[in-house]
Formats: C-alpha cells, sequence, structure tokens
C-alpha cells in the first residue's frame, strides 16, 4: 500500500503542476491552457484516493482530518474556477486565471507547510 500511496503523491503532484503551470503562463493574455481541467481532475481524485489509501495502509503518517478537509474544499473550487473559465464564451480574465493560480499556490503551501 506503501507504493500505491506514493503514487498517488506523485500524481497530485504532477496535477497541481499542471494546473499552476497551466495558469500562471497565461495570466497577461488570459486563457486557460489545454489540460488545465485534467490537471485538476487530477490532483483532485488523486487527493481523495491518497487518503483512503492512507487511512487503510499501516507505516504512513497520520492523517491530520482538518488539513485534509480544508484542501479539499480548496481542491473543489480549483476545479469549478477551471470549470467556469472552460466554458466562458469570450474566455477567462486575467482576474480569474490569477484565483486559480493563487489558489493552488495556497493549496501547495498548506500541504508543505501545515504539519
Amino acid at each position: 500500500m506503501t507504493v500505491v500511496y506514493y503514487l498517488l503523491l506523485f500524481l497530485h503532484f504532477v496535477g497541481w503542476a499542471i494546473v499552476l503551470g497551466g495558469t500562471v503562463t497565461n495570466i497577461r493574455e488570459p486563457k486557460l491552457a489545454n489540460g488545465v481541467l485534467h490537471g485538476a481532475l487530477t490532483a483532485l481524485v488523486a487527493g481523495i484516493l491518497m487518503t483512503g489509501v492512507a487511512e487503510m495502509a499501516d507505516g504512513l503518517p497520520e492523517l491530520n482530518y482538518v488539513k485534509i478537509g480544508i484542501k479539499l474544499v480548496v481542491a473543489a473550487v480549483i476545479t469549478a474556477l477551471v470549470i467556469v473559465a472552460g466554458r466562458r464564451k469570450d474566455g477567462p480574465s486575467s482576474g480569474l486565471i490569477g484565483a486559480i493560480a493563487a489558489l493552488t499556490t495556497l493549496n501547495v503551501a498548506i500541504a508543505a507547510l501545515w504539519r
């Protein structure tokens, strides 16, 4: 189970990297890069699966459910904003792209700094 957990962690990181890279590079020319929705969904699903695997496995760090809950809410908001940005006929605004980038950075900061 430890291998599965760390494989999911890797996919989680890759998903957030796609979202952050795809938004930061397009803030000046507001558009949604290809793959940002897939990156957000990958990170969201991998995070949920990581929690389930960590709950079942022995030898992994104990879970902090408050941290997981906050990260889940932030990830759901990011995914919703990406969906809204992708469906806008006139294209997303710089503010919307910036909000997605800022929330992604917040989610990564919560993961890295909250112990």
